[in-house]
């Protein structure tokens, strides 16, 4: 559900730019003073798996078209939703700027997109209101799979009207609406049912991780982090180095619903200053446009292959796990430096 440039106007871009912007700002405040040094690593660990997630698209049966795991319900029941968002963030700005994954006009309206309503929205007024009274495996996998789902039907919409205000393209709303809801429904379904099984085998390593469900989650028990950040560590490097290869070569939903109204997966740009000028950047810093190596000359297009063993996927997901762990610790230092101004005034 990353959007591309073409979508949205440079006024749209711009405000959900100012938008996420001011929501990364006013996280990394609520988390100054309250946030527990050891939930640095953490974060970084958790951002690179699901910056490893995002590269395998899964196949929706029977469309045509596939998804991928948003990561932020997953990210929020772990760390809160201030620090998810911070890590959600991330995992969009590296995918921008040097796998030319979204637009950079889009990039504030994909931070929104699939930061804000899980982490604002899903978490706090769903999940932690299902699972509240009793948090054992079956109230776990409800709550998992019911706000991850509304959280993507929230975010799908917003691409709509994002897309609808901007006035740029010729995808009529409502028809574009009846495309996005039903195969998001089914692509939340299924990150649902994943996140569930994530939550709950981190859970068997960590019960206090899941188990707390304070807004900001500050504190852990005495135990050792140390087995959780060595298993998701390992799982974003076999994820992002391996697994990334049988991804589906399917349209994602976004995708999907705009071939299916427009009879192709992109709507052509419409040339103006701030878009030319986005791209020439993004053109500069993605190093690994479309998690691969650049192709040198003119090559004719093939058929895409599955599974796609290609070393340049491998090299992206492994890069750019790292890179998103730096922009964590990056954030996590940031933080812990506003913590030691504030405690010495």
């Amino acid at each position: 559900m990353h959007m591309a440039d073409a979508l949205l106007s440079p006024a749209v871009g711009g405000t959900m730019w100012a938008g996420s912007l001011g929501v990364i700002v006013y996280c990394a405040k609520k988390l100054s003073g309250k946030m527990d040094e050891k939930m640095i690593p953490l974060m970084g660990v958790l951002g690179a798996f699901i910056f490893a997630g995002q590269m395998i698209n899964f196949t929706i049966p029977g469309t045509g078209s596939s998804g991928h795991i948003g990561g932020g319900m997953l990210l929020a029941i772990l760390l809160g939703p201030y620090a998810a968002f911070l890590v959600i963030a991330s995992v969009l700005v590296v995918q921008a700027l040097f796998f030319a994954d979204g637009g950079l006009l889009a990039l504030g309206a994909n931070i929104w997109n699939l930061g804000i309503y899980p982490a604002f929205i899903g978490y706090p007024l769903i999940y932690r209101a299902l699972v509240k009274k009793s948090s054992n495996t079956k109230a776990i996998t409800i709550a998992s799979i019911i706000s991850v789902i509304i959280s993507l039907q929230l975010g799908a919409f917003s691409v709509v009207l994002e897309t609808k205000l901007s006035g740029i393209t010729e995808l009529p709303f409502s028809t574009f609406l009846i495309m996005m809801q039903p195969i998001h429904l089914a692509i939340g379904l299924i990150e649902g049912i994943v996140t569930a099984g994530i939550i709950l085998y981190v859970r068997s390593l960590r019960p206090d991780i899941v188990d707390n469900l304070e807004v900001v989650k500050n504190t852990y028990s005495a135990g050792s982090l140390k087995k959780v950040l060595i298993i998701m560590s390992l799982l974003a490097i076999i994820t992002g180095g391996a697994f990334s290869w049988f991804a589906s070569t399917n349209p994602d939903g976004l995708e999907w619903s705009i071939e299916k109204i427009y009879g192709k997966p992109e709507v052509p740009e419409r040339g103006n200053p701030v878009t030319e000028n986005l791209s020439k950047i993004q053109e500069k810093t993605a190093i690994l446009p479309d998690y691969t190596f650049p192709s040198k000359g003119e090559e004719q297009e093939k058929s895409p292959s599955w599974p796609a063993v290609d070393t340049g996927t491998t090299v992206s997901g492994i890069i750019g796990g790292i890179m998103v762990l730096a922009l964590v610790i990056v954030f996590g230092m940031g933080i812990r430096i506003m913590n030691r101004n504030r405690a010495k005034t």
